[in-house]
C-alpha cells in the first residue's frame, strides 16, 4: 500500500537510529582519544590498549546491527551492554587510583551511553532504565564511592535515556494510529471503486431483470421481484447505508415506513421529554422506502441534517409515495433521487402514473382533502423549504422537496404533529 509505504519512510524512529550509529563512531574516537592524550599517566597502558582495541572492532563491525529496529536484537543489545560495562569496570586496573578519586573518565567515557540508547530506541523507557541501572552500578563500583560528579553523570544518563525511549513509544503509536487511518483511507476508497463499477454493472443488470419479469409475468415476475430487492439492498448497501428490509411485491413504503425508520435513527427527547436536533443521515431515513416498486439513488456520502428537518423531509416523501399508492395502484413504479448540494438538499420523488389532471389539487384542497397542502407542502413550509408539483398528463407526477441549507440553522426544536392527510 502506498500511503503506508511512505509513513513507513516518515518514521521518526529511523533517523534516529542514524544519529545513534553516528555518535557511536564518534564517541569511540573520542574515548581513544582522550586515552592517547593521558596514557603515560596509566600504570597498566596495555589493559587500555587492549580494551580501545576490541571497542574499535566491535563499534566499526556492529554499525549494521544499529541501522534499525530489525536488526537490533537483544542478543546485540546484551553483548553492547556487557562490553560497555566491561570497560567501566577495567578502569581501575589501567588507570591509577589516584586519577580516578580526582574524577578521571572511565575507559569508554560517554560512548556507553550509545549503548544505553539503543536499548531506549529498540524498546522503550523501560528497557532504558534497566540498562541505564546497569550503568549506574557499574560506575559505583568502579569509582567505590557515590562521588557527586559519577551521580550526576549517572542521573543525566539516566533521564535521558529514559525520555528519549518514552518518546519512541509515543511516535510508535502515532506511527500506528497513522498507518491505520491510511488504511481505513485506502479501504473507503475501494469501496467508492467497487460502488461505481457495482452501480455501473451489477445494478443495472438486477434493474433490467426486474422490469422483463413484470413484463413476461408468471414465475419470470417473481424472479423479477426478488431481483428487486436485492437491487435494493445492494443499492444501500453499496452507499454505506442500512439494508432496507424486503417487502411485499407492491409496497412502496410511505410514511409508516418513514416513521419506523426514524424511531430507529435513535431516541432524540431530552429528560424533559421534548424532541431535540441532532445530526442524522437522512439517507438512513430514506432507505426503507426503498422496494421492488421504489427505486432509491443516494449519495455514497452520508446527507446529514438537523433531526427534525430530516424527519419533516422523510415525512414529505412518505406522503408522496402513499399518494402514488393510492392514486396510481399497488403496482406503480416510483423513485426517489436524494441530492446534496452545496447550497441544498433536493429529494425528487417520481411516479410513472398518468399525472394529475389540472385543478385537481386545488379542488381536493376546497373539499378539504389536504394530502399535498398539509402533509407535503406543509411540512417543507415548517422547515423552510419548498415544495414544487410538476405533472403532466400521461407522463407521471414528480415532487421536488428542497431544504436550503441556510435554513437548516432555524430548524425547530420539534417537530409538530401532523395526522395522516386523507389523499390528494
Amino acid at each position: 500500500m502506498p500511503e503506508r509505504e511512505q509513513a513507513m519512510r516518515m518514521s521518526v524512529e529511523q533517523p534516529l537510529w542514524r544519529a545513534l550509529a553516528g555518535y557511536r563512531v564518534l564517541t569511540m574516537l573520542y574515548a581513544i582519544g582522550l586515552f592517547a592524550t593521558a596514557h603515560d599517566q596509566f600504570p597498566r597502558p596495555w589493559v587500555a590498549v587492549a580494551f580501545f582495541g576490541v571497542l574499535f572492532v566491535w563499534t566499526l563491525a556492529t554499525l549494521p546491527k544499529v541501522a534499525n529496529a530489525a536488526s537490533c536484537t537483544r542478543r546485540f543489545l546484551a553483548a553492547d551492554l556487557t562490553l560497555a560495562l566491561t570497560g567501566i569496570l577495567l578502569t581501575p586496573v589501567a588507570d591509577a587510583p589516584e586519577r580516578i578519586a580526582d574524577g578521571g573518565p572511565t575507559l569508554p567515557t560517554i560512548w556507553t551511553a550509545g549503548s544505553v540508547l539503543a536499548f531506549a530506541i529498540k524498546g522503550g523507557w523501560r528497557w532504558a532504565a534497566l540498562a541505564s541501572t546497569a550503568v549506574a552500578v557499574a560506575n559505583l563500583v568502579e569509582r567505590g564511592s557515590p562521588a557527586r560528579d559519577t551521580v550526576h553523570a549517572v542521573i543525566l544518563v539516566w533521564v535521558a535515556s529514559i525520555a528519549i525511549g518514552y518518546v519512541v513509544e509515543v511516535a510508535r503509536a502515532s506511527e500506528r494510529t497513522l498507518a491505520r487511518a491510511l488504511e481505513i483511507e485506502a479501504a473507503t476508497r475501494e469501496r467508492e471503486r467497487l460502488a461505481r463499477d457495482i452501480h455501473d454493472g451489477v445494478l443495472q443488470v438486477l434493474a433490467m431483470v426486474q422490469r422483463r419479469g413484470a413484463v413476461i409475468g408468471g414465475e419470470a415476475a417473481e424472479l423479477g421481484r426478488l431481483a428487486g430487492e436485492q437491487e435494493a439492498a445492494l443499492r444501500t448497501l453499496v452507499s454505506g447505508g442500512p439494508v432496507p428490509a424486503p417487502r411485499r411485491s407492491g409496497d412502496t413504503g410511505g410514511e409508516t415506513a418513514v416513521r419506523d425508520a426514524g424511531d430507529r435513527a435513535g431516541d432524540r427527547r431530552g429528560e424533559d421529554g421534548e424532541e431535540h436536533d441532532g445530526p442524522v443521515d437522512l439517507r438512513s431515513l430514506l432507505a426503507p422506502c426503498a422496494g421492488p416498486r421504489v427505486s432509491l439513488a443516494e449519495p455514497g456520502a452520508p446527507v446529514l441534517l438537523p433531526y427534525a428537518v430530516a424527519r419533516e423531509v422523510a415525512g414529505a416523501v412518505g406522503a408522496a409515495l402513499d399518494n402514488v399508492r393510492k392514486h396510481v395502484g399497488e403496482d406503480a413504479r416510483a423513485w426517489i433521487l436524494l441530492e446534496d448540494e452545496p447550497e441544498a438538499v433536493t429529494v425528487t420523488v417520481r411516479d410513472d402514473g398518468p399525472g394529475i389532471p389540472q385543478g385537481r389539487l386545488d379542488q381536493a384542497e376546497r373539499e378539504g382533502r389536504l394530502g399535498v397542502s398539509l402533509s407535503i407542502k406543509g411540512r417543507m413550509r415548517d422547515i423552510g423549504g419548498t415544495a414544487e408539483l410538476i405533472s403532466v398528463p400521461g407522463q407521471g407526477t414528480e415532487v421536488e422537496l428542497t431544504v436550503p441549507k441556510s435554513a437548516m440553522t432555524n430548524a425547530p426544536e420539534k417537530t409538530s404533529t401532523r395526522g395522516k392527510a386523507e389523499s390528494r
